[in-house]
């Protein structure tokens, strides 16, 4: 609810803004600065009560009590009369408590002289005089558990409890009731599109065919469940082709196969449209094997329809094997289309667009094709293949359903991450600028934040997911919901480190690390070969608390990190350093497990594998390198990789014109299951396949796909695969940010 009123609080505020009435805008700023309510944070109001007491402010006490007895207890019914009684002397308690616990007898003194009166006459107090006489009061059997930090915490835990029930049972205006609707349609929207899914692959299971004649190949549950052909489009395209007034075909066969009618022995393939969707991708005939086939369900199909009532085509003469011929038109008139053969035709058409959609060409080379060749269909792409080969070599994993593009920014990208349950995405540039954006089912921008300081780090928060985190240059990280649009903490963490190179947040979402680094460097920037030392810090933080926990240990000498990178449970952390050195830290006794000389210069990037036994890396050398942790300093495989991939990162321009952008985002990220790999490039993304052979085969890296889309250098990426569709993020130097949709074919 108070996320509630302070939204409401906004768009008040904006509305004042766009009808010019500055008036009543000053008139609210002015009541919301003192508003004793507190927006109706429950927080916010015993933080507040807890500031009265520490300050030993007994009058301002009484007052805001009684502010909270007229504005909200008064409308009681009078059974919670005895509820409202216990806390206020409770709270008493907790300030006489608090001076005597601070050492100020004045101020003890003080109370009972004030309220001596009232208290008097109360069961509750009659105890409580002789309290400033005693010479060690938490000793006293009587007091000794009002001394204990577990009632000063029951107490304040039981006041926030009934203050937040109290809030919510309050009738609220009709317009707080916005934040409730929201919600809801966004709850339907979601349940609309789960039953439009169900519904689609119901309407695919209700087609099958009763004869068992017909062969019928269904899609796997992985492609039902893209939702990329809807229903609305399929019942289109069927009404279309089955309309009764429509002239028939001339051949039932070529209507249902195309090309299998010019697949005599003895005849050459004169173009690519006498093919098969998958002979024109892969040019070339298919195996014998798979045209026997082909001719076994033609026959069967024939059979089939020669067998009903009414057959809407004459039957075809017998001809060789693996040939058909077309018959000329028939007199007379011809009836239309069964519903068997409509049911028939539907099935094979669906079938058609299926071997379309899992026929492509041969993966491309990233460093030698361009946007156009990219983008290019999969028939004009394959022209000059070998004849010979298989089609298994030429199968790609991946298959590029669609790319967007999101073009909010204005300058480069440092970077770009999806939050855990892949729905929305914070995007950052050089010139501090976030943006937070959804991309399902429309690309919408959700948040925009500007700071007045730089901003050179982000990351989400696992749990809750809404929260962002936020590190400044000028040593600050701030917590920030997106969904409420506000910063809930903005924490200071050194100002000898004021770059906040690096966050990190634990998988439970209860704590997040920092990478605090200061502004000097030490050393020659041009000496690659040899580390640039530079001064930095490893910090735990609390996210509830919002407290440090302890500072890391970074031997042998205070170095900056550059990233940081948790396994699944949060038990390892991984970093690299400007030092190059990469270090593995255990999270459960919070010290160095192992530490290693990784790369010659900066680290730029580390992940662990997807089974957590290895550990990648990219650095100043160009080196992307696979490090197994469980035994300190071997790698398992190196493979060196060019500029574009790994940085520094260059855009050239007209006049002499160079930008040079050090790596800050992630350079690389693995798919779902660990076997390939995503990488920048001068022109697009660019996915390889990890080999898994043993010895220096092991993590070889394998051109699989290239996305293509960009005119500038790639600075950073991230695949998410919450979704059924994997999708894969590629900003580059231009502002501008890509999203590729990706459909794994499974073997």
């Amino acid at each position: 609810m108070a996320s509630a009123v302070e939204r409401t609080d906004e768009l008040v505020r904006e509305y004042l803004i766009y009808r010019g009435f500055t008036n009543a805008l000053k008139q609210l700023d002015s009541d919301l600065k003192s508003d004793r309510d507190k927006g109706q944070r429950v927080d916010r109001i015993l933080e507040h009560l807890q500031q009265l007491v520490q300050s030993f402010d007994l009058p301002g006490l009484k007052e805001y009590w009684a502010y909270l007895e007229k504005r909200l207890f008064s409308r009681l019914e009078d059974v919670y009369r005895s509820t409202v009684n216990k806390l206020r002397t409770s709270l008493y308690r907790y300030y006489v408590i608090s001076t005597v616990q601070k050492g100020n007898l004045d101020k003890t003194q003080e109370f009972f002289m004030k309220q001596g009166a009232e208290l008097q006459g109360q069961m509750e107090w009659r105890d409580w005089f002789v309290l400033p006489f005693l010479p060690a009061p938490e000793q006293n059997a009587l007091f000794a558990p009002y001394f204990s930090r577990q009632w000063g915490d029951t107490f304040l835990v039981s006041l926030h409890n009934f203050l937040s029930v109290l809030f919510q049972c309050m009738p609220q205006p009709v317009l707080l009731s916005f934040d409730t609707e929201v919600q809801r349609m966004t709850s339907v929207s979601e349940e609309n599109e789960q039953l439009r899914q169900t519904l689609f692959a119901l309407q695919m299971d209700s087609q099958e065919p009763e004869g068992p004649g017909l062969v019928h190949h269904k899609l796997p549950p992985y492609v039902q469940n893209t939702d990329r052909l809807g229903d609305t489009e399929l019942e289109l395209v069927w009404s279309q082709r089955a309309n009764p007034t429509t002239p028939p075909s001339r051949n039932f066969f070529s209507t249902f196969l195309p090309g299998q009618g010019r697949r005599a022995q003895g005849r050459p393939q004169s173009s690519a449209a006498a093919l098969s969707p998958s002979q024109a991708a892969v040019g070339r005939k298919e195996p014998p094997g798979v045209q026997k086939c082909g001719t076994k369900e033609v026959k069967q199909l024939s059979n089939q329809t020669s067998s009903t009532d009414a057959p809407p085509f004459s039957q075809p003469p017998a001809q060789s094997p693996g040939t058909f011929s077309q018959p000329g038109p028939q007199p007379g008139p011809q009836p239309g289309p069964q519903p068997t053969v409509q049911r028939h035709r539907r099935i094979q058409e669906h079938e058609k667009e299926r071997k379309e959609l899992f026929t492509k060409a041969t993966p491309q080379t990233p460093e030698k094709k361009g946007d156009s060749e990219t983008d290019s269909p999969p028939q004009e792409a394959s022209r000059g293949a070998p004849q010979g080969g298989t089609a298994l070599s030429l199968e790609q994993p991946f298959i590029k359903l669609s790319q967007e593009e999101y073009g909010e920014h204005h300058s480069s990208i440092m970077h770009c991450r999806v939050d855990s349950s892949g729905r929305r995405v914070a995007s950052l540039d050089v010139d501090g600028v976030v943006k937070v954006w959804s991309f399902n089912p429309v690309m919408q921008t959700k948040a925009t934040i500007m700071s007045k300081s730089p901003l050179l780090s982000l990351e989400w928060a696992a749990k809750p997911d809404r929260l962002l985190l936020l590190g400044s240059g000028v040593g600050t990280v701030r917590l920030y919901d997106t969904d409420a649009k506000k910063n809930l903490y903005e924490m200071n963490i050194d100002e000898a480190h004021p770059r906040i190179l690096s966050l990190a947040c634990s998988p439970s979402g209860s704590s997040f690390v920092c990478s605090a680094a200061a502004l000097s460097r030490i050393g020659t920037a041009d000496a690659r070969c040899v580390p640039v030392s530079v001064s930095g810090q490893l910090l735990l933080w609390d996210t509830k608390t919002v407290k440090q926990q302890l500072r890391f240990s970074l031997e042998p000498d205070p170095v900056a990190i550059n990233c940081t990178a948790f396994n699944h449970n949060g038990n390892l952390l991984v970093t690299g350093a400007a030092d190059g050195v990469v270090r593995l830290f255990d999270m459960q006794r919070y010290d160095c497990a192992m530490s290693w000389r990784a790369h010659d210069g900066e680290v730029y990037s580390v992940e662990f594998s997807y089974d957590e036994n290895t550990v990648f890396s990219i650095g100043e050398d160009g080196k992307f390198i696979q490090w197994n942790i469980h035994r300190c300093g071997v790698r398992q495989s190196e493979q060196a990789l060019p500029q574009e991939t790994t940085g520094p990162f260059v855009l050239s321009g007209y006049s002499g014109y160079k930008q040079v952008q050090i790596p800050r985002g992630r350079l690389f990220a693995f798919d779902s299951e660990g076997q390939h790999v995503l990488t920048c490039s001068s022109s697009g993304g660019v996915i390889h396949r990890l080999s898994g052979g043993g010895g220096e085969a092991a993590g070889a890296l394998d051109t699989v796909l290239s996305l293509g889309g960009h005119r500038a250098p790639v600075v950073t990426v991230d695949w998410c695969s919450a979704l059924d569709c994997g999708t894969c993020l590629t900003a580059s130097m231009d502002g501008k940010i890509k999203l590729s949709t990706l459909l794994a074919q499974k073997s």
